[in-house]
C-alpha cells in the first residue's frame, strides 16, 4: 500500500476539513464532543491552550499504538489527519465567525460534519487520533462497531463535562456526539478501511482485511490437431 496516494490524499483532506468544520460549530456554541477531541475541547475552556495543540498532545500516546498495531502507513496517515484537524481548528475561526448560532443547530451540524469527516478518514486507512485509533483496532479484532465503542467513551467524557458545562450545553453536546457516532455506525465498516469504498482500491488477499471477490477470469482453450 502506498504511503499516501492521490486518491487517499483527497479523501483524508475531505475528512480533515469536515472534522474541522464540526469543531468550529461545536466550539462556537460552547459545546463539546466525545473522544479525544471532546477532551481537548473541554480542556480548552479551562486551560490557556487552544484546541489544536491540546488535540495533538493528547493523541501522541495513541499514535505509538497505531504504529505498533496497524503499521507505518496507517500511522503516517493518522499523523496527517491529526495535524490537519489541529491546524484547521485553529485557522477556521479566523476565517469564519457566527453572528448568531443556534445551539441545537450547532450540535446537529457539528455532529454530522464530524461523523462524515471521520468516515472519510477511516475509509482511507487512517484515524483522527486518540480513541478513534483504539476503536478501529477493537472493531478489527472483535467486530464491535467503532461507533458503539466511541459512544461508550463519550459517556465518560460527558460525565467529566458535567463539572464544567451548563446542563443545556451538556444535553446538546450529547446530541451532537450521538449524531456523529450513529453516522459512523451506519456508514462505516472496518472492511472499508484502506479502500475508500468496498471493493475499490484494495488488492485481494492483502492479509489485513477480508479479500475482495474478484471477477472470474475468462480462459480460452486452444485445441491442437
Amino acid at each position: 500500500m502506498k504511503l499516501l496516494s492521490t486518491f487517499d490524499f483527497q479523501g483524508l483532506v475531505t475528512g480533515v476539513l469536515l472534522c474541522s468544520i464540526g469543531i468550529l460549530f461545536l466550539k462556537g456554541a460552547g459545546l463539546v464532543t466525545g473522544q479525544t477531541a471532546g477532551l481537548a475541547l473541554l480542556l480548552s475552556y479551562v486551560v490557556p491552550l487552544g484546541f489544536g495543540p491540546l488535540f495533538f498532545i493528547l493523541g501522541i500516546p495513541f499514535l505509538v499504538l497505531a504504529l505498533r498495531h496497524r503499521g507505518h502507513v496507517f500511522a503516517f496517515r493518522t499523523v496527517f489527519a491529526v495535524l490537519g484537524i489541529s491546524a484547521g481548528a485553529q485557522i477556521l475561526p479566523l476565517l469564519v465567525n457566527f453572528d448568531h448560532l443556534n445551539t441545537a443547530t450547532a450540535a446537529i451540524l457539528g455532529g454530522a460534519c464530524s461523523g462524515v469527516g471521520l468516515v472519510a478518514i477511516f475509509r482511507h486507512n487512517a484515524s483522527a487520533g486518540g480513541m478513534t485509533i483504539l476503536s478501529i483496532l477493537i472493531e478489527h479484532r472483535t467486530g464491535l462497531k467503532a461507533g458503539w465503542f466511541q459512544l461508550g467513551v463519550d459517556g465518560v467524557v460527558f460525565t467529566a463535562s458535567a463539572f464544567v458545562l451548563a446542563f443545556d450545553q451538556l444535553v446538546y453536546s450529547a446530541i451532537g456526539a450521538m449524531v456523529t457516532n450513529l453516522i459512523i455506525v451506519w456508514n462505516f465498516d472496518v472492511a472499508q478501511s484502506g479502500t475508500g469504498r468496498p471493493g475499490y482500491g484494495r488488492p485481494a488477499n492483502d492479509g489485513a482485511f477480508d479479500s475482495v471477490q474478484q471477477p472470474p477470469q475468462s480462459t480460452s482453450s486452444q485445441s491442437s490437431s
